[in-house]
Order: C-alpha cells, then sequence, then structure tokens
C-alpha cells in the first residue's frame, strides 16, 4: 500500500502531510520560539469562536476527556450539582468523572437516537434548585447525533446554571459562537475537526467566572485556573507540554484558517457525509440516525442481518483495503461507525464506500441490510 491507512474514525484522524512535518523539530518548552507558538494558538483558537471579549483558552496535555475532567474540576465547586442529559455513551461518562471527582451529579436518560428535550433539562431544573451546572455533550459520537447547543445555552442563562460543554467532535466543524451562545466553559481537543494530532485539549473559560473557580481543583495538574493564571503571566505550560503536538496543532490551525475556517470544514464534512451515507445505502445499509438529527461527523450503521457477518472480518476487510473503521457504541442493538472528519474528501469517501463493497463480497455477504 502506498499511502498511510485512512482513519475513519472520530479522532485520531487523518493528517496533512504539512501537519506531520510540522512535528520533525524539537522545541525547548520554555524557549521563547516555543511561548510564541502557545500564545499564537490560544488567541487562533479565540478566533475561532469569537471569543476575545468573553472567554479565556486554556490548553492542556492529554487527551480529550483530560480536559473534560478539568473543566468539571475547576468550574463546578465541591459542593456543587452537575445535571448531565444523557443520550450515550460520552454523556455517561461525563457524568462518571463528576462523580469520581465527588461533585454530585444527575443524570437525565434520553432516547440514543434523537438529541437530549430542552423541555426535559427544562423540567429537571424546575424540579430541582440545587443544580448548579449542566454538562452538555454537543455531539455525541456514541452515534453521532448533534445535540442542541444554543437553545441548551438559553436555557441556562435563563435559569442562572452554569454550562459546560464538551464540543469534542463538534469544535471548528459545527458552527459555535460565544458572541451569542453563552458558555461557562466549552472542551475540545487537537485531534478531531481542527485535524491535528492528538495529545492535546483546551478550554475555552468564561471570564466572568474564572475568578470564581480558583481553589475548585482537587488536582494539582489539571487545575486550569492554576494553568490559566501561570501562562497568563509567563507565557509558559506549568508542567511539561506536548512540544510536537502544539506546533502541529499551530500548523493544522493555518491550513483551517487558508482553507476557509469553520464554514468551508463544514461543508467538506457534509459532503463526506452525504458520500458515504449515499454509497452505503446503494448497498442496504441504514444509518441509526434520522437524516435531519445526523451530525456530519460520525456515522453510525446497523450492522448487516446476513448470518455470516462477523465485525472482526468485516474491520480487517476494510482496513486490508487502506480504511480504519470504528466498532459501535450502542449495547442494544450491533452497530458500526464510520467518520466523515479528517483531511479526506469526496474522492476517499467514495473509495471507502468501494472497499466495503469489496470485504461484503469477500465475506458472502450479498448486502448490508440490517435485521428490522
Amino acid at each position: 500500500m502506498d499511502r498511510d491507512r485512512i482513519l475513519l474514525t472520530p479522532g485520531p484522524l487523518t493528517t496533512t502531510l504539512r501537519t506531520k512535518l510540522a512535528m520533525l523539530k524539537d522545541w525547548g518548552s520554555w524557549d521563547a520560539d516555543f511561548i510564541a507558538v502557545t500564545t499564537g494558538l490560544r488567541q487562533s483558537l479565540l478566533d475561532i469562536v469569537h471569543g476575545h471579549d468573553t472567554h479565556v483558552l486554556v490548553p492542556l496535555q492529554g487527551s480529550g476527556t483530560f480536559s473534560v475532567e478539568a473543566a468539571v474540576a475547576t468550574l463546578v465547586p465541591k459542593t456543587g450539582h452537575v445535571l448531565v442529559p444523557d443520550n450515550g455513551a460520552y454523556c455517561k461518562r461525563a457524568g462518571k468523572l463528576s462523580q469520581m471527582m465527588g461533585r454530585k451529579a444527575t443524570m437525565l436518560p434520553c432516547p440514543e437516537e434523537a438529541p437530549i428535550s430542552v423541555a426535559a433539562v427544562e423540567a429537571a431544573l424546575q424540579a430541582d434548585a440545587s443544580i448548579t451546572h449542566v454538562i452538555l455533550i454537543h455531539c455525541e459520537t456514541g452515534t453521532g447525533v448533534e445535540n442542541p447547543l444554543a437553545e441548551v445555552a438559553a436555557l441556562c442563562e435563563r435559569h442562572g446554571k452554569g454550562l459546560i460543554v464538551d464540543a469534542m467532535s463538534s469544535f471548528a466543524a459545527l458552527p459555535i459562537d460565544a458572541r451569542r451562545v453563552r458558555f461557562d466553559a466549552l472542551v475540545a481537543a487537537s485531534g478531531k475537526c481542527l485535524e491535528g494530532v492528538p495529545g492535546m485539549g483546551f478550554v475555552f473559560i468564561r471570564k466572568a467566572v474564572l475568578d470564581g473557580c480558583a481553589g475548585n481543583s482537587q488536582s494539582l495538574a489539571m487545575d486550569l485556573h492554576d494553568q490559566h493564571v501561570y501562562m497568563d503571566k509567563t507565557g509558559q505550560w506549568r508542567f511539561t507540554p506536548p512540544t510536537h503536538v502544539v506546533v502541529a496543532l499551530a500548523e493544522a490551525v493555518k491550513q483551517f484558517v487558508e482553507q476557509g475556517g469553520q464554514s468551508a470544514r463544514l461543508a467538506r464534512y457534509a459532503d463526506n457525509c452525504r458520500t458515504l451515507v449515499d454509497g452505503m445505502a446503494a448497498m442496504g445499509f441504514r444509518p441509526l440516525l434520522k437524516p435531519e438529527v445526523q451530525a456530519p461527523i460520525i456515522v453510525t450503521f446497523h450492522a448487516p442481518a446476513h448470518p455470516d457477518y462477523d465485525f472482526k472480518r468485516f474491520y480487517a476487510g476494510a482496513k486490508q483495503r487502506g480504511f480504519i473503521l470504528y466498532p459501535g457504541k450502542l449495547t442494544q442493538i450491533e452497530t458500526f461507525r464510520v467518520g466523515c472528519i479528517g483531511a479526506i474528501g469526496r474522492n476517499e469517501m467514495a473509495q471507502a464506500v468501494q472497499a466495503v463493497a469489496d470485504t461484503l463480497k469477500e465475506m458472502g455477504i450479498a448486502d448490508g441490510t440490517p435485521a428490522l
């Protein structure tokens, strides 16, 4: 095979050669040149959400989940109470990490195949005045459904509740404008729709609540308030940063801007999604979600009903042909997932559909019709 396998996953993603090449230089973490990279990156990330007037940007080492945990620990006081509308695996993860940090967490179960109900969230807030914060997963990557960020933000503002947004798989693709949508914290990561490499998360924190976050976190390494104060004063990270990840992300953001920013990235991903869904439909595959609630980030498909279908063989066949798929996250029905994001376009998606068709033929399966 004359190219890397294409990652049809929700991160890590396929990256450009320019992004890969950015990692070939070593950097001193306290050196002025690297400090300048960090400073510029923080500014350019604030540009994307139009957040300079309202928010600060605090980066953190580790995967995106590190930053979600850090945001909850920093924003929610130890006596706080979070409400987590739950329509998937990453919502459950947010609830679990909140509870493990000693914060009271109430889960609000919602159907997995639909966006969360704003009315149900409002009813929960009205029923329990002790709730201080809502944690919203913007795009529930377990299924691919987009949740109503603007509506939940307006609801939290109206009821005087803090809002923490996990925008891991939506940031830089789906529109998020801090001038119009109020959130106390919004969390994303390097290896998602910005098309950098994994290893760094970042959190937008609203300036109005920042000072009140001092002392909330029970963790030294994951205290975002302390990280912000130190970085604002010195320009440096408190502890050794993932230097190669940071410079790769800075390079990826340059390409993001060159290519037209968020609207252009959304258009490419939406085209990828249409190419994928239409091609798979021609083979009988059926997505879990209805088109009107499907975010163009990752698509969950029902598994074929054929008795010879086995995901491990299916995965291996696609991998042999150059494409890495993703297993399903649902517990009640068998599914698999295909990502639409990364440095790929319509041609790669069409090739992926052909790889699936060839794999089915190799397995002796006529089509992808599910058992519905």
